[in-house]
């Protein structure tokens, strides 16, 4: 197993004013290839600086970060643009879906900028709409579908380019607690199949879905 996240000694500080704040405080964080991993922590723990870390939306004050074989630290933003498209399937709380394109031109996104011919990418759209349950949904627009079923269009979307890790942040935050179970059932049959999943919550209950939950507390890392 190929290790896909590999972070050591991670330090994140900002600058507030004249203070420095320490947001992430020497995190170390491992996942190979396969596993499905929660990190779990309050509201302030440090997680969502961790997350966007790990995404390549925000790079750490010190430390090594690797994804996939790839040395994030000294990448230029052109090197962390295609890393994000290529390596990573972003699934976000608010579904982030644009409303004026159909579920499949919004499964296609991805795969526009990627450089698919147009037959490609509708036929890779298409199965994972089908894949995650949705083939009787192709050409609703987002206003048409329930928050279950936009989060369905964003993990297909996620899934469409291949990554080799799905980042996840509170993938089930927007949902009630019965649509929330489906896509967390989604998350652990997705894992079946081999996918490496992040998933970042402040929920136990969601959290123990997961292989394995770390925790995170005053930007400490807590196993």
């Amino acid at each position: 197993m190929k290790d896909i996240v590999k972070m050591n000694n991670i330090v994140k500080a900002y600058q507030m004013g004249e203070e420095e704040q320490i947001v992430l405080k020497g995190i170390d964080f491992l996942v190979r290839q396969g596993e499905f991993v929660s990190i779990l922590g309050p509201s302030g723990s440090g997680k969502s600086t961790m997350m966007n870390i790990i995404g390549c939306l925000d790079t750490p004050s010190s430390g090594d970060y690797t994804l996939s074989g790839n040395t994030i630290s000294n990448l230029t933003e052109k090197e962390l643009t295609k890393i994000r498209s290529k390596e990573i399937g972003f699934i976000f709380q608010s579904f982030q879906l644009l409303p004026r394109l159909s579920a499949i031109e919004n499964v296609e996104l991805p795969l526009i900028y990627a450089g698919l011919p147009p037959k490609e990418r509708i036929q890779t759209a298409k199965e994972m709409l089908v894949r995650v349950g949705l083939e009787n949904r192709l050409t609703y627009y987002p206003r048409q579908l329930s928050g279950g079923q936009q989060q369905r269009v964003a993990i297909a979307r996620a899934l469409s380019t291949n990554p080799s890790l799905l980042l996840a942040d509170e993938p089930t935050g927007a949902l009630d607690q019965n649509t929330g179970k489906q896509v967390i059932e989604l998350f652990s049959e997705l894992h079946q199949e081999g996918r490496t999943i992040i998933m970042i919550t402040h929920d136990e209950t969601i959290a123990r879905n997961a292989g394995r939950i770390t925790r995170i507390l005053d930007g400490c890392m807590i196993e």
